[in-house]
């Protein structure tokens, strides 16, 4: 689309909106939509409107597992569909403020004294929101408690963590998340974090918390271990999406958040975002910009720059809400569609100096979403030279590379937000949990399930039992040598003689198993043994 400055001021005037009530502005005038798109799109809108509503008022939105979808019901529980959802929110929250007050004021603590520290073990949904939350909103100088994560099952991960709290266990509480309890990564980091505690002579259970679902593995390890407080996890909530109830309300209200800005920032953005008229509703834009890039099948990636340190990490927590709900492969009517869109970014200026060569001359294969913050600091400022402070330059910066894109027929969206805040934090976590749905509804597909993750755990657990068949050969014959053929074929797995040479491997790169490798001429004819 070619337009004269003119003509690009008026599309400017058009299509940028202002909804002073979340502090944020959209701008879509820099996406080649045409102007009958929206007319186009109207049918599909209103019905994606009506599925949203449906979901609301507790519809079975996720007919895989019979379940409703309710992280709408978190920060307004008066539209929950029955009472006892509503007070288990209610309760919830309650509670969250409350224990946070009793681990603040020292009334509960760990065996060094008053809890200076949190350690959250959780992985997706779990450890994304927190740690983008953390990291947005941290004030070292008054944050109640400083965070830790183990996010993996990378045991050199943990150990790194577990050397920055040396000496400070005693002060550290732990906050396991999981739903089911089954998640072999959060058990995994439990046993980890067990196991140090007991290393420093302390008692792991009198410093853990759980948040999981009621009856769950974990509820039953918490409960017969005498941790210190349970808080729930409910099955209406998908990991993804989890960001304001307990799994993230509860970190950042230990680490001194005002989580009910937070609820009132997510609440004022649902407001806005039932509205049925599109371009008086943020989420729904977004929505159909997506579909516009990527022809409805994802097509273009999604580049998020954010030009705000603080919203470093906000790339990675929507890489998980987008790619995990849009990425399906079948519709909901079973037709095989392979839908997606790819989400990555990290910040601005930084990007500048990364990957924006390519953005502007490369392959054009994204649309970029920059998230402009106008509050440059907190107190005071400095200027770098005469009349231009730090934050003039980042703002240049953004400016002129939105530009230099736009002119390389690069497309982009600008969301504007006044400040990072609480509230600005939740406006932008309901944003785009709508734009999500709607985008899902649009085109056809199940948002609130995920299958293939689903299948990814299932695979690890047929590698991890192929490696018991592989240390059982192995032992049965202690100071014999084989290759991974004849391993193979004593365990009787050939047809997955590639995954025998990954496991062997491993094993012979650790001691843990007594797995000795003599390397042979090529990587395929070393052979193992057990000592």
């Amino acid at each position: 689309m070619s337009l004269t400055p003119e003509q690009q001021w008026e599309r400017f005037k058009r299509f940028y909106q202002d909804y002073p009530e979340l502090g944020l502005s959209l701008d879509i005038s820099r996406m080649n939509f045409s102007e009958e798109f929206f007319g186009s799109m109207e049918p599909r809108i209103q019905k994606a409107f009506a599925d949203m509503a449906e979901l609301e008022r507790g519809a079975i939105a996720n007919p895989d597992e019979n379940r409703m979808v309710g992280h709408y019901w978190l920060r307004n529980p008066e539209i929950a569909p029955d009472a006892a959802i509503r007070k288990s929110i209610t309760d919830a929250l309650t509670d969250i403020e409350v224990f946070s007050e009793n681990v603040h004021t020292g009334t509960i603590a760990g065996s060094g004294g008053k809890f200076e520290n949190f350690l959250i073990i959780g992985i997706g949904g779990s450890a994304l929101g927190p740690q983008f939350v953390a990291n947005a909103l941290s004030q070292p100088k008054t944050d109640r408690m400083k965070p830790f994560f183990f996010d993996n099952t990378d045991p050199d991960g943990m150990d790194r963590v577990l050397e920055s709290l040396d000496g400070q266990l005693g002060r550290t509480l732990v906050l396991v998340i999981s739903k089911s309890g089954g998640t072999k990564e959060t058990r995994n980091g439990m046993l980890e974090a067990k196991a140090a505690y007991e290393r420093a002579g302390l008692e792991f259970e009198s410093h853990a918390c759980a948040v999981t679902g009621e009856g769950s593995l974990l509820d039953d390890v918490a409960t017969a271990s005498g941790w210190i407080k349970r808080f729930p996890m409910w099955d209406w909530v998908g990991g993804r999406t989890s960001e304001l109830c307990c799994v993230g309300l509860l970190p950042a209200a230990l680490q001194g958040f005002d989580i009910r800005k937070m609820l009132a920032g997510a609440r004022a953005c649902d407001e806005i975002t039932r509205k049925h008229s599109i371009e008086s509703n943020p989420a729904a834009m977004l929505a159909l910009m997506w579909y516009w890039s990527g022809n409805g099948k994802g097509d273009k990636d999604m580049v998020v720059l954010p030009y705000k340190d603080r919203l470093e990490l906000f790339s990675r927590y929507l890489q998980q809400l987008v790619m995990e709900s849009i990425g399906k492969e079948r519709d909901l009517k079973g037709n095989r569609v392979n839908q997606g869109i790819a989400v990555y970014g990290n910040k601005g200026s930084t990007d500048q100096h990364a990957y924006v060569q390519q953005l502007r001359e490369g392959v054009l294969n994204f649309f970029a979403v920059f998230i402009e913050v106008l509050k440059d600091r907190r107190t005071g400022d400095l200027l770098v030279e005469p009349g231009v402070s730090s934050g003039d330059y980042l703002s240049g910066f953004f400016l002129g590379t939105r530009e230099a894109l736009f002119d390389n027929g690069r497309e982009s969206i600008t969301l504007t937000l006044k400040q990072v805040d609480e509230f600005s934090i939740g406006v932008l976590v309901a944003l785009f949990e709508r734009a999500v749905g709607l985008y899902a509804s649009i085109v056809g597909i199940n948002a609130y399930h995920q299958p293939g993750v689903e299948a990814g755990k299932k695979a690890a657990g047929t590698v991890i039992a192929l490696q018991e068949k592989i240390l059982k050969q192995l032992r049965s014959a202690k100071g014999q040598q084989f290759d991974f053929e004849t391993i193979a074929s004593a365990i009787g797995e050939e047809e997955h003689i590639e995954l025998v040479f990954k496991v062997c491997e491993h094993l012979a790169a650790n001691d843990l198993h007594g797995v000795l490798k003599h390397v042979g001429k090529t990587p395929f004819s070393s052979v193992f043994e057990c000592k």
